[in-house]
């Protein structure tokens, strides 16, 4: 199980989002979005980037590096 936990279900969900329209507004598969929300891949720093600015909250809130 990777270190990172993260809140990305939350805030799709707040938004009334899909994950084929999230996956689709940040240029990845839908595939990506299940991994990342099930807590079995880590987003590269280029994705984590693009989730925070697409929710306009900072990359620590949303994926939480566990130690």
């Amino acid at each position: 199980m990777p270190p990172i936990t993260s809140h990305l279900k939350e805030l799709r969900t707040a938004k009334g989002m899909t994950q084929e329209a999230l996956a689709s507004t940040l240029g990845v598969t839908r595939q990506t979005i299940i991994a990342i929300e099930q807590g079995r891949y880590e987003p590269t720093l280029h994705l984590a980037d693009k989730c925070a600015k697409f929710f306009a909250t900072p990359i620590e809130q949303i994926f939480i590096y566990e130690k």
